[in-house]
Order: C-alpha cells, then structure tokens, then sequence
C-alpha cells in the first residue's frame, strides 16, 4: 500500500530510554511492511530510539520471525502481498501468541481499526502517518507490556465483585462459575476496572493506564472494549460495568450507583472481540 510517511530530526537521546522496558532489556520489534522505503524509514526510527528491529515484506515471512524470534512488538501493515495482516494476527493468536501488535491501516478506514482490535491488535496508526507518532504509539505499547509482566511475575492474585472473579496470575476470568474468554485488552481493561471498583474512571485515566497512551484522545476504543466486556458479562448477571454520563465508568454491583449513570447501551462496537 502506497502512503506517505513523514519524518523529522532526532529527538533527545532520553527518548532513548523511555522506550526500554522496566528490566532495560533492548525491546525487539518486527517490522511488517510491502514497501522497503516504509521498512527502512521505520527501522531506523525504533534503532534510534533503542530497539532492536528486524524486518518482513510479506505475511509469511512475518509469521515464520514471530514465531522463532519471538519478538517483543510486531509492526504490522494491515495489505500485504500474500496473507493480509488480519490474518497474521489471527493464526498468531490462534496459535497463543499474544505479541503486542500495532496495526498500520489506511487513511479513513474506521472498519480496518475495529476490525484489528477485535481480533487482537493492541493498537493502530492511520496511513499516512508520522514517525513520531509511531514511535510514541511502540512505546507506549512496550511501557503498558513491560508492566503486565511486572504485574504477572508479582502474583497479585485474585480479584473479585460479587460472583466475578479474576485471576491475574492464570489470566482467567469467571462469572458465576461460568468461564470468560476475554482477549488480552479485555482482560487488562477488566483487571484495572477491578481494582478500582466503585470507582468513576475517565476515559483518560482508561486510556493511561490500560493502553498507555499519555493523552485523552481516541477515546472510542474506550467505549469499543466497554461495549465488548458487557456482551461477554451481562448475559450472565446483572450490568457490574456502569456508564457515568460524561464522565467515564464504573464497575459496581448494582445498587451501589450515585444519580447520573446507568449501564448504559453497548459502544460502537461491533462484534466480539478474539
């Protein structure tokens, strides 16, 4: 896919830094493109900012180095010229590879976003696009993983709010007895709701801390993953995942609410999320 790629000068050498995960081992990324000057370009931005960077023009080959270098990040453009990057991410995730994976999708293709999110991408950036902004978005991607290992190897234990149990160390969720698929984004969206029940969080705060984005806009995927926790919770109980109007939301059993919000209609959302 031909797009247009901008880039500026160097940024300070703590950029550097910022990128490296919490134990400071050198992130490994793969980057997914048909087009050599995109790969490049891009390759020589994540080196600069401390990564290591490995490279791939087609789905096939994208999908052999996943699975025997096992990278910390993918870069994946959504058109390839074999398999479409939907469907690397699929067979990854068919097969229980949970790399974090960055969408590159076309300009104006809200059908692409959500479809890459509900199949397990962890985030996107539209064609055409800029290096910072690439660069801000792996980043930020490393930073949200570095603490979900951080958080795994803690062994926090096991959450709960009426009959909704979350296990954090076995990654499995429960409703009366029943189990829960969720995918990764769920879960993390679930688990931070959680442990701040009875809580109003801002969309804000969910896109901090859940997706490690550092700013409030985007906030659709907020109501997109809300939207796809209450298809897979609320047939099984009452509504726990409540809508404060303007706000943001709260998880709470019911009865525990303030004037102002509801459960609320699903998000914009469509379809379940792998």
């Amino acid at each position: 896919m031909v797009s247009d790629v901008r880039a500026s000068g160097p940024e300070p050498a703590e950029c550097v830094r910022e990128v490296m995960t919490a134990n400071d081992r050198i992130p490994q990324v793969l980057v997914v493109d048909d087009e050599p000057n995109i790969r490049e370009l891009v390759q020589v931005a994540l080196k600069f900012h401390g990564c290591a960077v490995s490279t791939a023009a087609s789905g096939t080959d994208a999908l052999r180095q996943a699975e025997s270098a096992r990278p910390d990040l993918i870069v994946l453009d959504v058109v390839l010229p074999d398999i479409d990057g939907f469907e690397v991410c699929r067979r990854l995730r068919a097969g229980g590879n949970e790399v974090p994976i960055i969408f590159l999708t076309a300009r104006d293709t809200s059908s692409d976003t959500v479809t890459g999110l509900a199949l397990g991408g962890d985030d996107y950036v539209t064609k055409p696009f800029s290096v910072e902004a690439l660069v801000a978005r792996v980043r930020a991607v490393l930073r949200r993983a570095s603490r979900s290992a951080a958080t795994e190897a803690g062994g926090e234990g096991i959450l709960r709010i009426g009959d909704l149990e979350l296990d954090e160390s076995r990654w499995s969720v429960y409703r009366a007895g029943v189990p829960v698929e969720l995918s990764p984004t769920e879960f993390r969206l679930l688990a931070y709701l959680m442990r701040h029940q009875g809580r109003v969080l801002t969309r804000a705060q969910l896109l901090e801390n859940v997706w490690g984005w550092d700013y409030a806009g985007q906030s659709q995927i907020v109501e997109t993953y809300v939207s796809y926790l209450r298809r897979k919770l609320d047939p099984l109980g009452p509504p726990l995942i409540h809508t404060q109007r303007g706000v943001g939301y709260s998880l709470r059993l019911a009865g525990q609410g303030g004037p102002g919000d509801a459960a609320g209609p699903p998000g914009p959302g469509h379809g379940p999320a792998g």
